[in-house]
């Protein structure tokens, strides 16, 4: 029986996965808002679209759970309609069809146009740049690119996204110019790929020059760089993080691996001592520059020797922010043909390890920073304190600076320059400077 708080044809959006699907809800939010529906983002709608991610195990199975979560909800008569969008869609939609058939509809990643008209809304081409954001109002993702020209042996995102794609300059600048009228002032870059935008529309690597026109937004301060690919890396970008204070001493360069004979499995067309030059030119570079990487262990064929190479060079690059996964045996890969011979167990050990000494580094890395002051954007207020970032820090993934909300009143999406009294290995505790 239908509770009677439900609003009718209210739909309700869901998101799961990394930041690129954040904004194509986004997208797929402002489309409908333009055609006149209620639309609400992870609240109560009778109907429901479930944009899913099918990147890894993981991942995929949160999506299925969520599909099916909402599909008891419709057969218990709480919600009338479920649409399911998104990469998992992409990638197995007829598996889907099959084993959850009483889903309304599956559409995949380039079928935005379908799912509107499946919704009763209409697909409006001049909607550059109308989103309807969900993150906190100071913040936004931009993708500047779709898809992926790079052929890595253990990731599925060119069969779910498709070829690398750039968004032109002008249409991102107006993008942001949007945002910013609404109030953001901090732009997040996203793509599979920042280090290729411009080579399919200005047949060279051009993401320095849309910084450049970028940083003259009125009203942005801060345009965060993530995804970057090693190989290829146009140096010209570190000249404009230099030059302009808008854009962050802040680079997400996601390596991988560090091993040779794993990186050539994997296809990353580099090496180890090509990685480590690079890395040691960025510093030298920018010298204030926080590097964040993520890695994955227990790739087919990792020895303990291949992981003591990596675990050694986590030691000596020590980097300001690090991730690592498990490899994920994914259907159609190339490394799929691969045996996934490391146990579960040591793929977890060698993930724990690793992070064990990035805990350590990223202690004494915050430690030196006791007694100096940066520049804070307050994103939200979370218990007893108002809860912020540094430039050299993203939303959801790396440390953040805590003040406690007693001693001071800070404004959320306001900056502040805070002085740091305390540091943890992930956390800065900091006050106000007067």
């Amino acid at each position: 029986m239908r509770t009677k708080t439900l609003k009718k044809n209210r739909i309700n959006v869901i998101t799961l996965g990394c930041s690129k699907n954040v904004y194509d809800s986004e997208v797929l939010m402002g489309q409908l808002k333009a055609s006149g529906k209620d639309v609400v983002h992870e609240q109560e709608g009778n109907v429901v679209v479930i944009n899913t991610c099918g990147f890894i195990n993981n991942a995929k199975e949160e999506s299925v759970n969520t599909i099916l979560e909402y599909m008891q909800k419709k057969e218990d008569g709480e919600v009338d309609k479920v649409f399911v969008t998104g990469c998992l869609s992409e990638r197995y939609k007829p598996d889907l069809q099959k084993e959850i058939p009483n889903v309304d509809q599956y559409f995949g990643t380039t079928e935005l146009p379908g799912l509107l008209k499946a919704l009763g809304a209409d697909y409006k081409h001049e909607l550059i740049g109308e989103r309807l954001t969900t993150t906190p109002k100071n913040y936004a993702y931009l993708k500047i690119a779709e898809g992926c020209d790079r052929p890595c042996s253990f990731c599925a995102i060119p069969l779910m996204r498709g070829k690398h794609k750039s968004t032109p300059i002008e249409d991102i600048v107006i993008e942001a110019e949007k945002l910013a009228a609404n109030g953001v002032k901090e732009l997040i870059l996203i793509a599979q790929d920042l280090t290729y935008y411009g080579l399919d529309l200005y047949k060279k690597r051009n993401l320095a020059e849309l910084l450049e026109h970028l940083v003259k937004v009125e009203g942005i301060e801060w345009i965060r760089l993530h995804y970057a690919f090693p190989t290829g890396f146009p140096m010209d970008v570190l000249d404009v993080m230099n030059r302009e204070p808008k854009v962050c001493n802040y680079l997400d360069i996601p390596l991988q691996h560090i091993s040779d004979s794993i990186l050539k499995s994997m296809r990353r067309g580099t090496t180890k001592e090509k990685t480590t030059k690079l890395l040691k030119e960025f510093r030298a570079k920018v010298t204030e520059m926080t590097i964040r990487t993520t890695l994955i262990v227990g790739y087919p064929g990792e020895t303990q020797e291949d992981f003591e190479t990596l675990r050694d060079w986590v030691k000596e690059m020590r980097f300001e922010r690090l991730g690592c996964f498990t490899y994920s045996h994914e259907e159609n890969t190339h490394a799929y043909n691969l045996e996934d011979d490391v146990p579960e167990e040591v793929k977890m050990q060698r993930a724990n390890e690793i992070m064990e000494i990035q805990s350590q580094i990223s202690w004494e890395l915050n430690q030196a920073k006791i007694g100096q002051e940066f520049k804070v954007v307050i994103d939200r207020k979370e218990g007893s304190y108002f809860v912020g970032r540094t430039e050299y820090d993203s939303p959801d993934v790396d440390n953040e600076v805590r003040i406690d909300a007693s001693e001071t009143y800070l404004k959320t999406g306001e900056f502040a320059m805070i002085k740091v009294i305390e540091a943890e290995d992930f956390d800065l505790y900091g006050e106000v400077v007067v």
